[in-house]
């Protein structure tokens, strides 16, 4: 991979993979809403592998761009300039922040059949989307690990799905191709393989958000092998559509 891998969008998992990616010996070049110059204490962080560029610069340079967006900022992904290009969507679809979405609330799509549709010239694949931030920046471990996790993708491309798969591995991880996009529901929010296989029982009472954070942050790390994550792939059924966020003080 020579081209610098591209992240638009800088929160919890953007920041999450930014790390896991120059752990690796990836450069990387990252992109948010505000503009290049609010991610200055970022990319300091980060070290000298990581610039800042406009989601258009980012769009441009790289060959794989991860969206690491709320499902509702999808439309400002720019399409042209990330025609032919592997787009790597995290997004996960919850109303309390994205409003309601008919196609989805309906079943007639899935989140990233949304986002494809968006971005139709562009090999998308759904990855990253079912782990918190804290489980992923934490879980990853080299290849052969016996603690090593595995990923569920999906996508329309064998590919694009190959160079995702390719990625993962030097970030840590095994990829499980789960089918096309249409079939991507199965990692979704409520599924079996969303975030809970990957870290202990959620705290049963509310707390402040810091607290939860640092909660996360603290939990360990519960290894999911590929046999158990295609157990869970297989054993899933499609419930109402959107997820939750954890009520906080």
């Amino acid at each position: 991979m020579t081209a610098p891998l591209g992240i638009i969008g800088t929160g919890a998992i953007g920041g999450t993979l930014a790390r896991l990616a120059i752990a690796a010996g990836l450069d990387v070049i990252l992109a948010n809403s505000r503009g290049p110059q609010t991610l200055s204490d970022l990319i300091t962080q980060l070290g000298p592998r990581a610039r800042a560029g406009t989601v258009t610069e980012v769009a441009r340079e790289a060959d794989i761009v991860v969206a690491a967006i709320p499902l509702s900022a999808h439309p400002a992904l720019p399409a042209d300039e990330l025609a032919g290009k592997v787009v790597l969507d995290t997004t996960n679809y919850y109303p309390q922040r994205d409003g309601q979405i008919p196609a989805l609330d309906d079943q007639t799509s899935t989140a990233s059949e949304l986002v494809h549709a968006h971005l139709a010239n562009s090999d998308l694949v759904k990855a990253f989307n079912n782990i918190t931030f804290a489980s992923l920046g934490n879980g990853a471990r080299p290849p052969g690990a016996p603690d090593r996790s595995t990923l569920p993708i999906a996508g329309q491309s064998a590919s694009a799905k190959q160079r995702a798969t390719d990625l993962l591995n030097q970030l840590g991880y095994d990829a499980l191709d789960i089918g096309d996009l249409d079939g991507s529901w199965r990692s979704e929010p409520g599924t079996p393989i969303y975030c809970d296989p990957y870290m202990p029982a959620w705290p049963t009472e509310p707390m402040p958000l810091d607290q939860l954070v640092a909660w996360l942050l603290a939990a360990p790390v519960i290894p999911l092998s590929r046999d158990a994550a295609q157990e869970l792939i297989t054993g899933a059924e499609r419930g109402p559509a959107g997820g939750y966020f954890p009520e906080t003080t």
